[in-house]
């Protein structure tokens, strides 16, 4: 939420019953979503590599301790590489969007291409791919994570001043990943977000942060990031250990943003915002970000892998975590063996010799050892070999760590037979992503939701005209300007396919077997130079666009001085530099196009001026002819 006003309520009761309230739910939300947060700061720790913990009785994810001194607790950490790689793999996972008109009337079709343009450019300067990396990494890890799409009234360049002085923005979206420590929905078994009556958004702010933001003061406390109680300091010791992440957070005040859906008591929903015990907020959603104008939560949820009934997805941790603990516990047990193998263990007879020496030194060479007369020497126990079910278990491990998971490394597999053909390899790379396929197009159809709820949030609030910078067609820079009226439609599809598989080699291969199977060329076997800057894109190599040829740079001319004509009402005259042919034929183009066709609705002389403009092009042409018959016949 923005800035907004502190609720003045005359009803004072009533601000400290309904904020007794939603504190009271929210401590029932807490006790009903335990498990889950227990199972979630697990795979946190598993992760990150502290792998000695456990569940206690209680419900705490608590560090086991030795048992003996010389026990090994080392971590052999194969969970991280298999995140990491299914990471990378769903890195790939950026799909392009298409917006669809409603019709085939002008308007509508127009509009399209603006929508699809604003999502191009919101794409770039939201920098969404570094979100979606940054929300797949917490559905990956505790198998859920969220967007928050809400608007910034600050943001966006400077319109003007109110009355007072004011500052005032034309306004801009902003995106934000919310971990599922802090959604806490009214029930656990919805499958959707839209099938919640309420869901509260708990925050752990600074309480400079609130009194910079609301303008109240409250009392700051330590809070638990993950499960958002506040914590006793001298406790924190008692339950976590150095090895475990730290969690609290200092000065900190609980602020929890409860969104209830509309209702029949409430038909356009309701918000309220609370901080510590006093109510900052209250009002109606402010949003209309769902489908037939209709406001909901600014929330869009990902997945990793659906569970069915439940809110709440899987993550791949929680099936590994079995395995990687004994997978731990059978090296630790076999390099215990191998320490007794190493450094032996001695047999020595009680009061023959000095054995507080020998437990310090051990039995190192050259070592003399005095031990009394008539006793037996000490000696070392036959301890035998390390078991061959040691190294068998540990290999089935491994083998495990594949099968359950689904992903694995094919250039490092040794099953792999050097004398494959490239389909069968192609076909043993696609059935080793097949696993990964359901967590894909759970985060395209999470692109999908964010796309159309950034077009309902430009609809309603970009009131004021944007200036948005695009690359076009020829990779030139143009400026779009737009408002939220021009954005009559909302329906968004993919563009391109499922690219899991596909990485930048084989893209490269793909393209250059289209370039020259000519595929890629106009009818008269020519190559673009619209589709030569789209495959040098493709192939990583636009600074070469920085070296243009005449030809391209007179296209981008002409382009320039019809974007002129729609600014400024005027074009031109034309110059002895122009190649006129290029000129006349962009020209010609733009005429015939939909956004010309809208714009002379709204200005009738476009058309007159640029005929006009056309012709004195021609004139310079037939000028030019008539020169060099001139000088042909002297």
């Amino acid at each position: 939420m923005g800035r907004k006003k502190i609720v003045k309520n005359d009803h004072e009761d009533f601000e400290k019953e309904y904020v007794a309230q939603v504190l009271e739910d929210f401590r029932q939300r807490q006790i009903a979503r335990k498990p889950y947060d227990t199972k979630w700061q697990l795979n946190v720790n598993f992760y990150t590599g502290n792998q000695h913990c456990a569940v206690d009785g209680k419900g705490d994810v608590v560090d086991n301790q030795k048992q003996y001194f010389w026990e090994e607790r080392q971590v052999y950490n194969h969970i991280a590489p298999i995140l990491d790689l299914r990471l990378s793999k769903l890195s790939r996972v950026r799909p392009t969007l298409n917006v669809i008109p409603f019709s085939d009337n002008v308007e509508d079709v127009s509009s399209a291409k603006v929508s699809k343009k604003i999502l191009n450019a919101i794409s770039y300067e939201s920098n969404i791919s570094k979100l979606l990396s940054e929300g797949t990494t917490w559905s990956e890890i505790c198998g859920t994570s969220f967007y928050k799409i809400g608007w910034n009234e600050a943001k966006g360049r400077l319109v003007g001043k109110d009355d007072i002085g004011n500052e005032i923005h034309e306004g801009d979206i902003e995106i934000s990943v919310v971990s599922p420590f802090e959604i806490y929905p009214d029930s656990n078994t919805y499958s959707n977000i839209e099938d919640c009556a309420s869901i509260i958004h708990a925050r752990a702010l600074h309480v400079d942060t609130v009194r910079n933001i609301w303008g109240v003061e409250v009392e700051g406390k330590d809070i638990d990031c993950y499960t958002l109680e506040t914590t006793p300091a001298n406790s924190i010791a008692n339950v976590y250990s150095s090895n475990m992440a730290k969690k609290i957070k200092k000065n900190h005040v609980l602020v929890l943003e409860k969104y209830e859906q509309p209702s029949v008591e409430l038909p356009d929903g309701r918000v309220s915002i609370i901080a510590g015990d006093k109510l900052l907020y209250m009002g109606e959603l402010p949003y209309i970000n769902h489908a037939e104008g209709r406001r909901g939560y600014p929330f869009v949820k990902q997945v990793s892998n659906t569970v069915p009934n439940s809110f709440w997805g899987t993550s791949i941790i929680e099936r590994l975590i079995p395995i990687q603990k004994s997978y731990n516990a059978i090296k630790n047990r076999k390099h215990e063996f191998l320490n007794r193998l190493s450094m032996g263990v001695f047999a020595v007879e009680d009061g023959s010799c000095d054995i507080e020496n020998l437990e310090e030194e051990g039995m190192m060479p050259g070592k003399v050892v005095v031990y009394r007369n008539g006793s037996t020497p000490p000696r070392l126990l036959n301890t035998g070999n390390v078991p061959i079910d040691f190294q068998y278990e540990e290999k089935q491990l491994l083998n495990e760590f594949i099968e359950i998971s689904g992903v694995s490394d094919l250039i490092t597999t040794k099953s792999i037979s050097g004398n494959l053909s490239g389909t069968a390899l192609q076909l043993l790379i696609e059935q080793d992503e097949v696993r990964m396929l359901t967590s894909a197009e759970n985060l395209k159809l999470c692109v999908l939701d964010i796309a159309k709820m950034v077009l309902r949030l430009y609809k309603q609030f970009a009131v004021f005209p944007h200036t948005t910078r695009l690359v076009g067609n020829n990779g030139a820079v143009e400026l779009l300007y737009w408002k939220g009226s021009n954005l009559a439609t909302e329906d968004v599809v993919f563009e391109t396919d499922y690219e899991l598989n596909q990485s930048l080699a084989q893209k490269r291969s793909s393209l250059m077997e289209a370039l020259g199977a000519g595929l890629l060329h106009d009818e008269d076997g020519k190559l673009s130079n619209s589709m030569r800057h789209k495959i040098l894109s493709e192939l990583g190599f636009d600074i070469w666009e920085n070296t243009m040829d005449e030809a391209t740079l007179q296209s981008y001319q002409a382009e320039k001085e019809n974007v002129g004509l729609i600014i400024d009402g005027e074009l031109p005259e034309p110059s002895e530099i122009d190649d006129h042919d290029t000129h006349i034929k962009e020209h010609r183009c733009f005429i015939l196009s939909n956004d010309f066709k809208i714009q002379l609705r709204e200005n009738p002389d476009l058309q007159s001026k640029m005929l006009e403009h056309i012709r004195q092009h021609k004139k310079y042409i037939n000028v030019t002819a008539m020169v060099e018959e001139i000088n042909t016949i002297e």
